[in-house]
């Protein structure tokens, strides 16, 4: 019986790495491993000091750093890194245009909801402070309190 009829195959011992190559292999996990843990602390520094950032700019960048490291994610642990240069514009070339897409799309879309619904919120608000105000004014006027309120006379 063949190796390859067995029940349980042993493949890690199929595929005859070197010591040499199981080092280089380790070495560019542990280098994705440090880029991607530098850019996961820069997003944290950056998101913890956000009142330093226009809205606008900070989408940009964390946007930026979640592409960055899906690439390297795809790069590293899906072996696209190890392919022919057409292959991976086959694969990257897509995504990138849905992902340039999506970003301008949040941009236009949502910027334009938010706007719409923030000044229909903003009048909202200005109209109930106006009621509040003008209640008030009544209440002065005629003098008129509610329970629990206390008059002080001097």
């Amino acid at each position: 019986m063949s190796e390859f009829h067995d029940d349980y195959p042993q493949y890690e011992m199929m595929a005859h790495h070197s010591e040499e190559a199981g080092v280089a292999k380790r070495k560019k996990l542990w280098g994705v491993f440090w880029i991607m843990l530098t850019i996961t602390i820069i997003e944290l520094i950056i998101g913890f000091n956000n009142h330093y950032f226009n809205p606008t700019l900070l989408m940009f960048i964390f946007i930026g750093f979640t592409v960055l490291k899906a690439f390297y994610i795809v790069y590293a642990f899906m072996h696209l890194g190890d392919e022919k240069k057409a292959l991976k514009w086959v694969i990257i070339a897509p995504y990138s245009c849905f992902i340039i897409y999506l970003a301008f799309m949040v941009c236009l879309g949502e910027g334009e909801y938010s706007m719409g619904h923030r000044n229909v919120m903003d009048k909202q608000i200005t109209e109930q402070q106006q009621k509040l105000k003008e209640g008030g004014e009544q209440h002065e006027q005629t003098g008129e309190h509610h329970e629990g309120e206390t008059q002080h006379h001097e």
